[in-house]
Parts: structure tokens; C-alpha cells; sequence
């Protein structure tokens, strides 16, 4: 089945394959360029069963770790979105994950299909300290099989998608093509915009918090633009001390310990990896000048702070819970938590969001409906690449293939 939403100005000669499809992000895209699909492949079966159900009977639940497609495929562009968990910084980036390799599968899979031109997508976190030795092996096999290459970062903002996402593109193609590497700027709805008329449609089932929680009464405290973290100071962190009624109780001298503390801890440092240190209290006692080890020990019995050989460091250490975005301004990246609100709120209502809001602020159309358990739901939204991303760069290929592009 395909959506009304997918067609412009067809190029029914450009072809293209999907390696590592997911649930068809940045495929859609490329079909509402005008481009033309032949095969999509993914490991997982949800996946596939999404796309099939959205896009087209051409999908295929396939292992590539081994680089190579069960029979030839004849396209013009093949396209991959191999996994980023093990690049992505949210991550333990642990420079042999066995799904790094994958990015290596993908290219000797596109080079024996001989396209025009072939498309790679990850996370900015590829091209960061030694993990970027597997993008420049990509090139480097890339060029020795004949093409020219260009890394290409684009976010998801400038291609009309409401949401703080960047991505890396590494974009090859045939010496025989002139390919002018850019995309064209599209301006995006601001986030409170991409979400209106949602409330009677399909997948739009937000997780509401119950009136009196916990949960509640820290959604309340968070305005626009602000999130609980208590590791950074400014207007934008809301700190578990100034929210009583959950938390716990703090005197005035107790928070100024909390917040010599929130200080000192990044710049008082002793250790040569992370980005902050347990405190010693006579640092503390210094920085306040007054002893204030009854404050640290009052603390410490609240819950407010945690003590590690000698040192005391801060109990809750997150950077950032219950994000709530401005509403005339993008979203944060949509990522497999999305749907839970104790990471991601809603920008004027105290609840989470829903799996039809978070493919709105990735740009799905609305009758692309996701199929599997909710939590599943949230996971094929936030790993899939922004169907504008696709639609920016489907329209940069045709024109540099065709010489125009769909407007």
C-alpha cells in the first residue's frame, strides 16, 4: 500500500534499494522525491512489517552482516542506514560493537550493485575520535571502486522537520555525474504547529500523568525551554531541591552546600575521564568560607547527597529529565525514549507524548500507521531517519542525475 502523501512528479527510470530500511523513514522520503523502489531490507521483523503495511510489498526481513544480497539488484541509488547505536554519544561507543562493522556490509553491498549513486546515513557521532576510522574506510573503498565522496551533515530544521536532529551523510557517486552536494533549505513548522489535530487519529495514545503523582507535581515545575537536571546552574535547570513537595526539604544554607557542590564538582578535578569529581568538604567549606559538614551530613540523611571515600557528590547526577521544549521553537531529537514523559514533555500539556506526535515531529505523514506494542512503536519512530531528509536528498540526487528536480 502506498500513501497519497508519497508521490510527486514520479522519475519512474531512478531506481533505488534500501539497505537497513527500518520502518521506512528516510525511504519515504525518497518516494516522495519521485524516486522509485525496488527492495528494502531489514533484520527486523516489526520493521519490515510496518513497511510492508505502509509503503510497499518490496521489503524483506534480512541479516546483511554478511554483505551481500541473496540475488543481484538493478538500481540507480542504493541507500543504507546501518545501525548507530554503537557510534551514537548516548552510548557506550565501544569501538568494536559488532554493529559498527555493519557500516562495511553496506558498502560492499552497494559497490557490487554498481548504483549511480550510493547513500550511507548514521549519527554525527561516526565521524568523532577513533570511531571515525570506519567512516573514512568507507570512503577510502568507496574511491578505489571508482566514485567520487562528500560527507554531508544535515539537520532535520533546514529540511523542514520541527526538531533539533542532525545527521552524517556520506554521498557517493559516479564520476560520470556532475553532483553538486547541497541541499535546498526548507523552512519547518514550529513544534506546537506539527502537533495540532492529532487528537482523533490513529497511534495517538499519550501517556497522561496521574493528577497528585510524583510524576505530576515535577511536570509542573518544568516551563518551556527547561528540564530537572541538577548538575548545571542557568534559568534552563530546574534542581530537585527547589521542588520540595517531592524531594524533600532543604534549608538556605543546605542549597548553598547543593550548589558550591553542582560547582565544584567540574571544576575541582581529580580524575582524568568523565566530566566531574565526588568534592572534598574542605573544599566545600572553603568555597562558602564556613564550616559546613552538619549541612553536608543533613543532606546526605534527605537523600540529597551520597558519600564515596571521603568525598561527597551530588545523589541525583542526571543531566536532564522531563525536557520540555519551547513550543514556537523545534523539538529535542526524537529517540526511542520519546515516549516515556519522565524524559520527554509535551510542550504545554504536564503528559508525555504519543507515538503519532513523535512521527509528526519526524515527519511521517498521518496515514503511515505504526503497528506492535507501544514501547516497539516508539522505538521504529525514533531510530527511523526524517522522510524530509529523504525528500532533501532524493531531490539533490535527481537533479544531479536528471538535471532537474521536482519542486
Amino acid at each position: 500500500m502506498t500513501s497519497e502523501a508519497h508521490s510527486t512528479a514520479p522519475h519512474p527510470s531512478l531506481r533505488f534499494a534500501s539497505l537497513f530500511s527500518g520502518c521506512g523513514g528516510l525511504d519515504l522520503g525518497f518516494i516522495q522525491a519521485g524516486l522509485t523502489p525496488v527492495a528494502a531490507f531489514d533484520i527486523w521483523p516489526l520493521a519490515i512489517e510496518n513497511y510492508r503495511r505502509n509503503i510497499g510489498d518490496h521489503a524483506h526481513v534480512l541479516d546483511l552482516s554478511n554483505g551481500r544480497l541473496p540475488t543481484p539488484i538493478e538500481c540507480d541509488i542504493v541507500v543504507a542506514g546501518s545501525p548507530c547505536q554503537g557510534f551514537s554519544t548516548a552510548g557506550k561507543r565501544e569501538l568494536n560493537d559488532p554493529r559498527n562493522h555493519l557500516l562495511q556490509a553496506a558498502v560492499k553491498i552497494a559497490i557490487s550493485t554498481k548504483p549511480k549513486v550510493i547513500v550511507f546515513e548514521n549519527v554525527l557521532g561516526i565521524l568523532q575520535g577513533s570511531h571515525k576510522k570506519y567512516w573514512d574506510l568507507a570512503h577510502k573503498k568507496l574511491q578505489l571502486s571508482g566514485y567520487k565522496t562528500d560527507t554531508l551533515i544535515i539537520d532535520a530544521r533546514n529540511t523542514g522537520t520541527p526538531q533539533s536532529r542532525k545527521r552524517a551523510f556520506l554521498i557517493a557517486w559516479d564520476k560520470s555525474i556532475s553532483f553538486d552536494s547541497k541541499i535546498e533549505p526548507r523552512q519547518s513548522l514550529n513544534l506546537i504547529d506539527s502537533l495540532k489535530g492529532v487528537s482523533m487519529l490513529p497511534n495517538h495514545e499519550p501517556r497522561v500523568f496521574e493528577l497528585g503523582s510524583n510524576e505530576h507535581k515535577i511536570a509542573k515545575k518544568i516551563m518551556p525551554g527547561q528540564k530537572l537536571c541538577n548538575v548545571r546552574g542557568g534559568n534552563a535547570s530546574v534542581h530537585t531541591w527547589n521542588i520540595p513537595e517531592v524531594f524533600g526539604q532543604t534549608t538556605k544554607e543546605e542549597k548553598e552546600v547543593l550548589y558550591s557542590i553542582m560547582k565544584l564538582r567540574r571544576r575541582v578535578r581529580r580524575r582524568t575521564y568523565g566530566d566531574a569529581d565526588p568534592v572534598a568538604p574542605e573544599d566545600i567549606n572553603l568555597d562558602l568560607n564556613r564550616n559546613s559538614n552538619k549541612d553536608i551530613k543533613s543532606l546526605i540523611q534527605k537523600g540529597y547527597l551520597r558519600e564515596i571515600d571521603g568525598y561527597v557528590d551530588l545523589k541525583n547526577t542526571f543531566n536532564g529529565k522531563y525536557r520540555r521544549a519551547i513550543e514556537d521553537g523545534s523539538s529535542y531529537t526524537v529517540d526511542t525514549r520519546f515516549g516515556d514523559p519522565r524524559c520527554f514533555l509535551h510542550p504545554v500539556e504536564h503528559r508525555g507524548f504519543s507515538v503519532r506526535e513523535a512521527a509528526r515531529i519526524q515527519g511521517f505523514p498521518d496515514n503511515y500507521i505504526f503497528h506492535g506494542p507501544i514501547i516497539e512503536q516508539f522505538r521504529l519512530v525514533g531510530n527511523a531517519v526524517p522522510p524530509s531528509m529523504g525528500l532533501a536528498i532524493g531531490r539533490m540526487i535527481i537533479k544531479a542525475i536528471t538535471g532537474s528536480h521536482n519542486g
